[in-house]
């Protein structure tokens, strides 16, 4: 497939001059959830996506070329996302991939990727099964956090809870949600021993109905839980929990690593986000505390214009750092041939507007954590805000 893409390269360098050639763009796909409970996320992935081309290539692009975006719908399927990555490579001959949301979609498209010597960046997919020693290939590379880094975080916050001697688990049933609730465990396990698991629930990923969930885990009365719904689901979760008492009766001790202290999802709930629980995410947006990059001040404003809106997405900066992690690899490696650029990515550093990230040499995933906080309302915000973001990666920053 390849030796086609290249063949029919070099006929059409036969018909075009040398200028012509050189303003041929350079092309990535990027499938992403744009509809069902998954898109909170996926959509403004997506923009920041956009946002970086349009940087990108306003400074004149890489090695003289423009980029191209091209963007379809996922549906947060494995099926589907590996459909659109065999379309955009064999149909619209793009060179990268970047995109997927979930830890369902990533691993099934890094698996085309090795299969056709493309460069893949998974902007958010935490499974650690997606870049370990079975399955690291040359092409695959992670910008977002894992779920050891995740799972360890979470531990290290419910540690510090000292009344805290029962803990139940809810997350959904498939990679990320066991790969990181068991991550959890085993730290928790260490830093409390005297802490015991009464109860793990696992919803589908989508699931509409959490009342039987909900009711079966508070007939276990823990005293905190772990959670790790995110996305539209959390939203349908908290609905549904709330009535019920769900929250009350934890007192509100619950640490969520699914990225639900990002804006999109307190501004979809609004007044009723569960304060008091803890969570994370990676670009906090309302900053309620020291010490906020302002490169990241300026990123927000720029998001926040492109999405219409007054907050944003706390989602941009992971689509923004996968296309500019794919534009510093083709510049270091001085060309778009997939294996000098997959080499040149392997241990490199890029910028973000959260600081620098470096991939790992060894396993391709970047050095990314998250920011954790406690949840809170203020009478600034007509939304939960992280109050005093703190970065842990897995531990928190200063520890």
């Amino acid at each position: 497939m390849r030796f086609r893409h290249v063949l029919a390269a070099t006929v059409l360098g036969l018909a075009l001059p040398v200028a012509a050639l050189a303003q041929e763009t350079i092309k990535i796909g990027f499938p992403i959830p744009l509809s069902g409970p998954t898109a909170v996320y996926g959509v403004p992935i997506l923009k920041g996506a956009e946002l970086a081309v349009a940087d990108i290539n306003a400074s004149g692009g890489v090695l003289g070329r423009k980029l191209e975006l091209l963007s379809r719908d996922s549906k947060a399927s494995a099926s589907e996302a590996v459909r659109l990555a065999r379309e955009l490579i064999v149909k619209n001959g793009v060179e990268f991939l970047a995109g997927t949301l979930t830890s369902a979609e990533a691993p099934a498209v890094s698996t085309i990727a090795k299969e056709n010597h493309i460069v893949f960046v998974a902007p958010s997919a935490k499974s650690i099964t997606l870049t370990d020693p079975e399955h690291i290939h040359p092409y695959i590379f992670r910008a977002a956090s894992n779920t050891t880094i995740e799972g360890q975080a979470g531990a290290a916050v419910m540690a510090k809870w000292k009344d805290v001697k029962t803990v139940a688990t809810i997350a959904p049933d498939y990679a990320y949600g066991h790969d990181a609730i068991a991550a959890f465990v085993a730290k928790l396990k260490e830093l409390r021993p005297d802490i015991t698991i009464v109860d793990q629930q696992w919803p589908a990923l989508g699931e509409a109905n959490f009342a039987p969930f909900i009711t079966a885990q508070m007939s276990k009365h823990p005293d905190a839980v772990y959670c790790d719904e995110f996305a539209g689901d959390f939203v349908s979760f908290v609905k549904q929990a709330t009535p019920l008492g769900y929250f009350t009766a934890i007192h509100n001790r619950m640490a969520d690593g699914g990225e639900v202290g990002s804006v999109d999802i307190t501004s979809a709930l609004g007044g009723a986000f569960p304060a008091g629980i803890w969570s994370d995410t990676y670009d906090p947006v309302i900053w309620e505390g020291p010490n906020q990059p302002p490169a990241e001040v300026a990123f927000d404003q720029k998001v926040q214009k492109a999405m219409g809106n007054q907050y944003g997405s706390s989602w941009s900066i992971q689509g923004y750092v996968s296309i500019a992690a794919i534009a510093e690899g083709i510049r270091k490696a001085g060309s778009t041939d997939a294996a000098k650029v997959a080499a040149a990515m392997q241990g490199m550093t890029y910028q973000t507007p959260l600081g620098p990230r470096t991939f790992n040499a060894t396993n391709h995933d970047a050095d990314a954590g998250e920011y954790w906080g406690e949840m809170v309302m203020t009478p600034k915000y007509p939304m939960a805000v992280i109050k005093n973001p703190v970065y842990y990666n897995p531990q928190p920053a200063g520890e």
